[in-house]
């Protein structure tokens, strides 16, 4: 009797630990999971790497930020041009959803 009981409390602990430690790594609307960062974190490696590749763009004042596959890109460019075309590159990344634009020409 008492081996059942102590078992059934380690039971129970371990599915309260399991739940908290899920809840705990689960996104919101305003928090990443643990899955969806790095997934986010590659997204905007590849789009600052597209960007810094492309011929017609080469430039380091544009910032990129990504959040749950929608990526924002800010910062400053010569052209109209330019932020079309950063915006283009952008699309073309795998894994994003959508791309904010928040450049400016200067």
């Amino acid at each position: 009797m008492k081996i059942q009981r102590i078992v059934k409390g380690l039971l129970l602990a371990a599915c309260v630990l399991s739940v908290v430690t899920v809840t705990g790594c689960a996104s919101t609307s305003r928090q990443e999971g643990t899955g969806e960062y790095v997934d986010d974190s590659v997204i905007t490696t590849k789009v600052k790497a597209a960007i810094l590749n492309d011929s017609e763009l080469k430039v380091l004042q544009i910032n990129v930020e990504t959040f749950k596959g929608v990526v924002q890109l800010s910062g400053f460019v010569d052209s109209r041009a330019m932020m079309s075309r950063a915006v283009e590159v952008t699309r073309g990344v795998s894994g994003v959803k959508s791309v904010k634009n928040d450049m400016r020409v200067r």
